[in-house]
């Protein structure tokens, strides 16, 4: 049963026609294989000079760009407060795609309903190929970002990298290998329970089970001393 309401069921049916009746291709092919995008080439304007006052604070620019980015056909949106930036990347009625479309006008007459007046600031405008400055940017993307630790430059964290990680091996072979010992402590102290994962190599003893001798059966021995640390036993 189709429990969607009349809305809903409305615009998917007129989805499904508008897709039969017109010849727009929404693939693409990315070596070799064919992908659904929802967007090839739509638009990126900068709008810059944007007063203070009317973005009134930070907290309040960060506001605007989440109601931004609320509106349907704005694919990305940054508000910069302190240098009175706006970015947006929106689809245009202009395009050629199945997607919600704004004009400028619109998208001017929204900052406007928002107290931001951008009509006669300058801005920015050009073509934003969506597939390959975003799309794949984001899903298929050549390098991996690298961040150097807090307090190195990248070229600092650069130089030393080879050195960190040699010594980040040989600390997890050394933990490896004290786990490796207390395992086979542990297995030969309790033989009734982990008697099948005593090591067939004979285990190093400890610097303390040389000088207080090797705990049998993991319980204290009658004739054992007794030593006594800050008034404890």
């Amino acid at each position: 049963m189709d429990h969607r309401d009349g809305q809903d069921q409305n615009a998917y049916k007129k989805e499904l026609e508008q897709q039969a009746s017109d010849d727009y291709d929404e693939y693409v092919t990315i070596e070799g294989k064919r992908y659904r995008v929802p967007y090839k080439v739509i638009r990126e304007v900068v709008f810059s000079g944007v007063r203070k006052d009317e973005m009134e604070s930070i907290e309040h620019a960060a506001r605007l760009q989440y109601r931004l980015m609320l509106l349907e056909p704005v694919v990305k949106a940054k508000v910069e407060f302190n240098k009175g930036v706006i970015t947006v990347v929106y689809n245009p009625d202009s395009a050629n795609n199945r997607k919600e479309k704004i004009s400028m006008d619109q998208l001017i007459a929204f900052f406007d309903k928002e107290g931001v007046h951008l009509k006669g600031n300058p801005r920015e405008e050009r073509d934003f190929d969506y597939v390959n400055e975003m799309y794949g940017y984001q899903f298929n993307p050549k390098t991996i970002r690298e961040r150097p630790p807090y307090g190195y430059t990248l070229e600092e964290w650069r130089s030393m990298k080879g050195e960190y990680a040699r010594k980040m091996h040989e600390s997890r072979e050394k933990n490896v290998a004290k786990f490796k010992d207390w395992q086979d402590n542990y297995a030969e102290s309790n033989p009734e329970v982990l008697a099948d994962k005593i090591s067939k190599e004979p285990r190093k003893l400890t610097l303390k089970e040389k000088i207080f001798g090797k705990k049998q059966g993991g319980k204290k021995r009658e004739n054992e001393k007794q030593f006594w640390f800050h008034g404890a036993s």
